[in-house]
């Protein structure tokens, strides 16, 4: 199957955002001539306050960025795994953070929303507080496009390694991680967990991000760390893109899950380890009643 991931800089203007989507889309399908695209999270809109974002979330389905990417679909033939977009909710002042599937045809395959929200102190002391507007998802997606079974997650998602563990349970070959990751985590994280996840759980794993920055509501820039990648079940690099806007083209075998799951058959060794007892002791306490 071929891939392309599409790396952007998106801002708070959707109207820029979905056509500098739309160039990279075409860019990709005139050099490429992919069977699935991958945009990144929040292609739509990135940045702006709590309330920004409220007012920037559309109807799925409805909305402006919705219908771009499903009439895409059915126009070129080719499958669009839609990043991530904000999602209105009727009569709630929280949105979601979704991502939106069209098979070759522009139909809805299937909605992701995002499970894990992004609040955390980075160590330049910025403050992201996803949670201020986003309320998380309570249900997985898995769906099947040219031979691959593939599960989806959203950014910092990808700390969480029992949503991934769970995903392998349901026989995933390619795991697709929208993100938008910070310059300063991107930079240790980024790389060491999208090839842990693809080890660990014997797939394929696309993560396709973010680059540049945007102007956050206090003044200060926001840096996304970009360098989009496909990381194989071996967990090796085959394609990875720098910081830059553009597109990375990749194509993947099937063949390959199945090599690296026969030389090391984890599926058949893995154990529940949920009912087993534990032992917690305290080599200190331990010293102490010895004493």
């Amino acid at each position: 199957m071929k891939i392309s991931l599409i790396q952007m800089n998106s801002q708070p203007d959707r109207t820029a955002n979905l056509a500098q989507a739309l160039r990279l889309m075409r860019d990709a399908c005139a050099v490429a001539k992919p069977d699935l695209l991958v945009l990144p999270e929040h292609f739509d809109w990135t940045g702006g306050t709590p309330e920004d974002k409220r007012q920037a979330a559309d109807l799925v389905p409805g909305g402006e960025a919705y219908e771009m990417v499903r009439a895409f679909a059915r126009e070129t033939g080719v499958a669009v795994h839609a990043g991530s977009l904000l999602e209105r909710r009727p009569d709630d002042p929280t949105i979601f953070n979704t991502t939106i599937v069209f098979d070759a045809k522009g139909r809805e395959v299937g909605c992701y929303r995002k499970i894990h929200l992004f609040d955390i102190t980075a160590p330049d002391g910025k403050r992201y507080a996803e949670s201020a507007v986003v309320a998380p998802g309570d249900g997985l997606l898995v769906y099947d496009v040219g031979g691959f079974r593939i599960g989806c997650a959203i950014c910092y998602d990808l700390r969480f390694s029992r949503l991934f563990d769970r995903l392998a349970s349901l026989e995933v070959d390619l795991v697709i991680l929208p993100a938008a990751f910070t310059e300063q985590t991107g930079r240790d994280h980024w790389e060491i967990l999208c090839r842990a996840r693809a080890i660990e759980f014997q797939c394929f794993f696309a993560a396709c991000g973010q680059c540049g920055s945007y102007r956050a509501p206090d003044g200060g820039d926001r840096a996304m760390f970009g360098h989009s990648m496909m990381v194989d079940p071996w967990g090796r690099i085959i394609a990875r893109a720098g910081q830059d806007i553009g597109v990375v083209d990749v194509e993947i075998d099937r063949a390959t899950v199945d090599k690296v799951r026969r030389m090391i058959p984890m599926t058949e060794h893995r154990r529940d380890l949920s009912h087993m007892p534990v032992a917690c002791v305290s080599v200190d306490r331990g010293r102490q009643a010895m004493g």
